[in-house]
């Protein structure tokens, strides 16, 4: 087994290589503008960290969401495009179990990442790989108080500390932790998600209500 695994849900880029046993290269870098210019860079330096080519991938993980739409899109879109190019199957995996999966915590938390707007995607979970909600989007203070006070790991909750007042790190998810997680739910027989974007509300830009379409004659 060798998975590439990949995250543009979050403002970190991060990519990473995982043998079925441990991670043995990764990258990640934080710069919410910039996903689609660093990610083709970030496989080719993991593979060359790793000593590897493209073609010895096996499986491609990419994280699903939920994140902005162009971020997130670009993700996908390079997943599926080395699914189909080295024909090897394309797992999805939500983005917030991949952060919940590199927490150290324990007993039941919260994860919550930057959803802009003065909202937060958010899924509460019963320990790193048991996920308790759906994810969803809320401004903080709509939050139940008492999910709001259990421990809370991303940048949603760091972001807004009134209302976690538990906040930790990490910050942002990591494709070494997805990586990680996909390959033990993998070697377990589990099926992952399919590779499809988790949208949870429509995307910034929108057609304008008065606009025309304008067709020569």
């Amino acid at each position: 087994m060798l998975l590439l695994a990949l995250d543009t849900a979050t403002p970190a880029v991060t990519v990473a290589l995982h043998d079925g046993t441990s991670v043995i290269a990764s990258s990640s870098q934080v710069d919410a503008r910039r996903h689609g210019e660093l990610l083709l860079p970030a496989v080719d330096r993991v593979l060359t960290d790793a000593g590897l080519r493209l073609d010895a991938v096996t499986g491609v993980v990419v994280g699903v969401g939920p994140g902005p739409y162009t971020g997130l899109r670009v993700g996908l879109m390079t997943a599926d495009t080395f699914g189909v190019a080295l024909g090897v199957p394309v797992h999805g995996v939500c983005t917030l179990d991949g952060l919940a999966y590199a927490a150290d915590v324990e007993g039941p938390f919260v994860v919550a990442t930057d959803a802009r707007r003065k909202e937060v995607y958010w899924a509460r979970y019963a320990d790193r790989t048991t996920r308790l909600s759906e994810p969803a989007v809320d401004r903080p203070a709509e939050i139940d108080e008492a999910v709001a006070a259990l421990p809370a790991v991303g940048a949603g909750a760091l972001l807004y500390p009134d209302t976690f007042k538990d906040a930790r790190a990490p910050e942002n998810v990591s494709a070494a932790a997805l990586a990680s997680l996909a390959a033990e739910r993998l070697a377990a027989g589990e099926e992952l998600e399919p590779p499809r974007p988790l949208y949870l509300r429509r995307p910034d830009a929108q057609v304008p209500k008065n606009y025309k379409v304008v067709t020569p004659k």
